[in-house]
């Protein structure tokens, strides 16, 4: 279902799931700029009988290059779950992401300690000892080319591998400046990969997606559901 430049895969009265686009925000802090949370208020006032602002909590964010599916709960009672959900590995953000070059092993795990700098906006692996230094995990694999995401002009680049990332922590760009640390950086990342040249439009749009695994809340009142799985589509090969 596509509303206006909204792409909603599911919903129902507990919960919204979409497509983030690439260059919008999931939740921007500059006043007049688009972003998911106010495109889909506006959706659910259209929709909804209800007056009044809808009720829209944010689970989760992506970065805003990024494209993937994000959960908004439509409840309090759905973030209260889809929260502890989230912490209890009830439902888990799975990426997959191009980089340049290729891990020492298939797979494994990263654990930094990382440093925001407000001031640019940018983060940093550090020591620990560091003020403000968060650890930072997430678990890798190695994607084989018969099971590949992304096609087309990225993935055709030579020296490229395409991995599959567990977030384990959810630490500001995590996944970009820790597979830029150990040498793979994501391709077109003009913020963390030191060798990126890309063209303007390939470096607004990282290769960079979340298949994501969600287990929708449960009303007490009603049976258990079964699991659902939500895939976005692949990138087109014009991207």
């Amino acid at each position: 279902m596509i509303t206006n430049t909204l792409e909603i895969l599911y919903e129902d009265n507990h919960i919204i799931v979409c497509v983030k686009p690439h260059g919008i925000a999931t939740q921007s802090r500059k006043t007049g700029s688009p972003d998911m949370v106010n495109l889909l208020k506006n959706h659910i006032h259209k929709t909804s009988r209800t007056k009044g602002e809808p009720y829209l909590a944010v689970i989760h964010r992506l970065d805003q290059p990024v494209t993937g599916l994000l959960v908004f709960a439509k409840t309090p009672f759905a973030a209260r779950e889809l929260s502890r959900q989230l912490k209890t590995q009830g439902f888990g953000k799975y990426y997959r992401a191009l980089v340049e070059g290729r891990p020492k092993t298939s797979e494994g795990i990263l654990e930094h300690y990382l440093a925001k700098d407000p001031r640019t906006n940018l983060s940093r692996v550090c020591r620990p000892e560091i003020r403000d230094a968060k650890l930072a995990r997430l678990r890798y694999f190695t994607v084989p080319d018969s099971h590949r995401y992304f096609s087309g002009e990225y993935a055709n680049l030579p020296n490229v591998t395409e991995l599959e990332i567990k977030l384990d922590t959810g630490r500001h760009h995590q996944i970009r400046v820790q597979l830029s640390h150990i040498g793979c950086p994501i391709i077109g990342d003009t913020k963390y990969n030191p060798n990126c040249i890309a063209s303007p439009p390939m470096a607004e749009h990282l290769p960079l997606r979340l298949p994501l695994r969600l287990l929708p809340p449960q009303d007490p009142q009603t049976p258990p559901l079964p699991l659902m799985r939500l895939i976005s589509e692949p990138p087109s090969t014009q991207e």
